[in-house]
C-alpha cells in the first residue's frame, strides 16, 4: 500500500512566539524533521500545507477585523502571504517535501484538501495520481486544521493514521475530542 505524509501548517504563526501560537509547536516541527530523517523514503509523497491568507480584507470573514476574534470562526490576523508568520517553522526541514500546498487565500480554509500547489494541483489529485491509499497526518493544530485535513483524507478514501507524537493542539479537551472524532470516523491513532 502506497503511503503519503501530510504535514499540516507547521508555520511560525502557529508555533511559539507566533500570532496564534500553539504550545509544543516548535517541538512538533523538530519531531517531524527527525521523522523525515528516518522515514522519508517510505512515503510516495510528502505534502506540506500552509495557511496563506491575503494581506487585504478579512479573508472571507476569517480575520476578526474591527472586532474581537471568537477563536471559532474568526481569528486574529495570521499567516499573511509572504510574511515571516506564514513561513515554515525553522525547526521543520522541508528538503524532502515533494509538494507545498497553500490554503485560505482570501477565504477560510482549515483542511489542506482545500488548498493547492502553485501549479494548481490539489491534495486529492496528488494522492490519486500516485495511487496512494494511506496517509500519515502530522502538524498543527490537532483540534482545527489537523482534524479537518484528516477528516477530508478519510472522505477521500484514504486509510488515515494520526501520529500523535507529531501533533499539537490549541486546547487539551478540544484536541482529545478531535482525536476521538477522528478515531470514530476510521482513523488509526498511533
Amino acid at each position: 500500500m502506497s503511503r503519503a505524509l501530510l504535514i499540516v501548517d507547521v508555520q511560525n504563526d502557529f508555533t511559539e512566539g507566533g500570532a496564534l501560537a500553539v504550545a509544543g509547536g516548535d517541538a512538533v516541527a523538530e519531531g517531524i524533521t527527525r521523522h523525515l530523517a528516518e522515514h522519508a523514503g517510505e512515503y510516495a509523497a510528502i505534502i506540506a500545507s500552509r495557511d496563506w491568507h491575503d494581506a487585504d480584507g478579512d479573508n472571507g470573514g476569517h480575520f476578526a477585523v474591527g472586532a474581537d476574534p471568537d477563536f471559532v470562526d474568526t481569528w486574529p490576523v495570521h499567516c499573511v502571504a509572504g510574511t515571516p508568520g506564514a513561513d515554515y517553522d525553522p525547526g521543520l526541514d522541508t528538503a524532502s517535501v515533494t509538494h507545498h500546498v497553500k490554503k485560505g487565500q482570501g477565504r477560510p480554509a482549515y483542511s489542506m484538501f482545500e488548498g493547492q500547489t502553485d501549479d494548481g494541483e490539489t491534495v486529492g489529485r496528488i494522492l490519486d495520481a500516485r495511487g496512494i491509499e494511506a496517509v500519515d497526518v502530522v502538524g498543527i493544530a490537532t483540534d482545527h486544521c489537523v482534524r479537518a485535513s484528516a477528516l477530508d483524507a478519510i472522505a477521500h478514501g484514504q486509510h488515515v493514521r494520526i501520529l500523535t507524537g507529531l501533533i499539537a493542539g490549541v486546547g487539551a479537551e478540544s484536541s482529545e475530542a478531535a482525536l476521538a472524532e477522528l478515531e470514530h470516523a476510521g482513523a488509526e491513532i498511533v
